[in-house]
């Protein structure tokens, strides 16, 4: 089952604090997979050391001479879809620009527009990138990309449009009028959003490395639906002998893996961390970095982590505005997988197929909100009905619980491990199963030379 056997069926030019607008931008754009290397897009790549002005024609040329085949939009025909880009069509304002609802004259289709910042070189090879990356990759949890425009100094990308906002939106700085996510809701966006990333790093060839996973990149369709958009900083994994690719550091700060702030160095493990925190933010309800708690509760990671190897202290990890409506078991599994994906070490962070496995069952194990608060698991009498699953059936055990008086709803297992405890678990699982893998892959290496050998020998003696 690889990692988890217990589950059975913005950007800177280091890194930017903040969900505030930076203007700093990647330098050269990826060449996504099966474009022409030796095209125009690669020529614009290697030539760093152009002027402005040189780099501008350049980028002019790399739009019109790639084969896209995303549809083609004038500047005009978005300008009458969003009522020339009205104040009261405005959805929201990232780093590489403002997005509009709009709704187009041709179809009748509802539209996002994003107009990217007419500022030069940068945003136009941001944009060039997004374009090749959603016309070459297409799956249900990734956005779907209409078209764009490129009318002279225009760059306007056009979206289907998601009616329910960011992840970001139903997480944080939730008015008072707007119900909180609940359990089921988190868990489905989770696994839906780690499918996305699955697609990008194991279907996908070359692989691709989003770089910029968060939460605000998470949009969210009917029935929230999750989707990854914002493909600007994805760029193409390592190939062949390769570890990792090397680039500037990008990325927004609370999110970004720790090896790859430090050296530059980007894999796909650096996706899964982000992942990590997102998962974290799912479950807490906290924001990556939040400036507005104490200080030593502000990055999410470093607040989360002590708590891990402390069974008593992991209830205080779920998010207050749950109200103890979760099952206290799904909670430990779900903080068990963001604890694998934040590793500091990334060869330690599960790969993201496990991580999917692993929610797709914390989705489909419906929890009924209805059901008493998990709350309710920890506080009461001495004793405790406790479930055991055992070879033969569920067993009902009473327990005494100490003189906290704590009670625990176990279900599955003997104990209930901290995330740290289940993580040295399914790191010695996933050590034991790669040596099971290398070695089937061994055997089936040397019985195909035996027999090519044979095949061989009869030929010689006929």
């Amino acid at each position: 089952m690889g990692c988890f056997p217990c589950f059975e069926s913005r950007r800177g030019g280091v890194l930017n604090p903040g969900n505030g607008r930076d203007d700093s931008r990647e330098e050269h754009p990826m060449v996504p997979p099966h474009i022409d290397r030796s095209s125009s897009v690669a020529d614009s790549v290697n030539h760093r050391s152009n002027s402005g002005s040189k780099r501008e024609a350049q980028s002019e040329k790399d739009v019109s001479s790639v084969n896209i085949s995303a549809h083609t939009f004038t500047f005009r025909e978005l300008a009458t879809a969003t009522r020339n880009f009205r104040d009261e069509c405005f959805l929201g304002e990232g780093g590489f620009g403002r997005v509009y609802k709009g709704r187009l004259e041709s179809t009748g289709q509802i539209v996002a527009v994003k107009q990217l910042d007419r500022e030069g070189l940068q945003g136009n090879r941001e944009f060039l990138v997004e374009v090749l990356m959603l016309s070459l990759l297409h799956h249900p949890n990734l956005v779907n990309l209409i078209g764009y425009c490129a009318d002279g100094d225009q760059r306007l990308l056009v979206y289907e449009f998601l009616p329910l906002g960011s992840l970001e939106d139903h997480l944080h700085d939730l008015p008072p009028d707007k119900e909180p996510l609940d359990w089921n809701t988190r868990m489905k966006i989770a696994a839906g959003a780690a499918k996305g990333l699955e697609y990008l790093h194991d279907k996908a060839s070359p692989p691709v490395i989003y770089r910029d996973f968060k939460s605000s990149n998470i949009l969210l369709g009917e029935g929230f639906h999750p989707k990854l958009s914002d493909f600007g900083l994805a760029k193409l994994g390592p190939t062949g002998d390769k570890s990792h690719v090397s680039t500037r550091v990008m990325g927004t700060y609370g999110y970004c893996a720790p090896e790859y702030a430090m050296t530059g160095q980007l894999t796909v493990k650096s996706d899964v961390y982000s992942f990590g925190v997102v998962l974290l933010e799912l479950i807490t309800g906290r924001k990556a970095i939040d400036s507005a708690l104490p200080h030593g509760e502000q990055n999410l990671i470093s607040w989360a982590r002590p708590m891990f190897n402390d069974r008593k202290k992991l209830p205080k990890l779920a998010d207050p505005r749950l109200q103890g409506r979760f099952p206290m078991r799904g909670l430990y599994q779900a903080l068990a997988v963001a604890s694998m994906c934040i590793q500091e070490q990334a060869a330690s962070r599960p790969g993201i197929a496990d991580v999917v496995t692993a929610l797709s069952y914390l989705a489909n194990k419906a929890y009924d909100p209805n059901a008493s608060p998990a709350s309710s698991n920890r506080s009461g009498g001495d004793h405790d009905e406790r479930r055991i699953r055992g070879g033969s059936g569920m067993i009902t055990k009473n327990e005494e619980v100490g003189d906290s008086g704590r009670k625990r709803e176990l279900e599955g297992s003997e104990k209930e491990d901290s995330p740290r405890e289940m993580a040295g678990i399914f790191k010695k699982d996933f050590d034991r199963e790669r040596a099971v893998a290398e070695a089937k892959m061994w055997g089936e290496n040397w019985r195909g030379k035996t027999r090519a050998s044979s095949r061989n020998a009869s030929s010689a003696n006929s």
